[in-house]
C-alpha cells in the first residue's frame, strides 16, 4: 500500500503544479504589458510637462512686458 502514496502525490500534485507555472507565466506576460504602458505614459507626461513650462514662461514673459509699458 506504500507505493500508492507516491502515484495519489504525482496525480495531484502535477496538475497543481502545472496551474501554478502557467498563472506565473501569465502574470509575467500581463507585468510587461502593464510597463509598456506605464513607458508610454511616462513619456507623453514628460512631454506635456515641458509644453506647460514653456506656456507658463510665456505668461510670465507677457506679464513683464506689460508692466514695463
Amino acid at each position: 500500500m506504500e507505493w500508492l502514496v507516491p502515484i495519489v502525490v504525482a496525480l495531484i500534485g502535477g496538475p497543481l503544479v502545472i496551474l501554478l507555472q502557467r498563472s506565473r507565466k501569465e502574470n509575467s506576460d500581463d507585468h510587461a504589458i502593464v510597463m509598456e504602458k506605464l513607458d508610454k505614459i511616462d513619456s507623453k507626461v514628460d512631454k506635456v510637462d515641458g509644453k506647460v513650462d514653456k506656456h507658463i514662461e510665456w505668461h510670465l514673459g507677457t506679464k513683464k512686458k506689460k508692466a514695463t509699458k
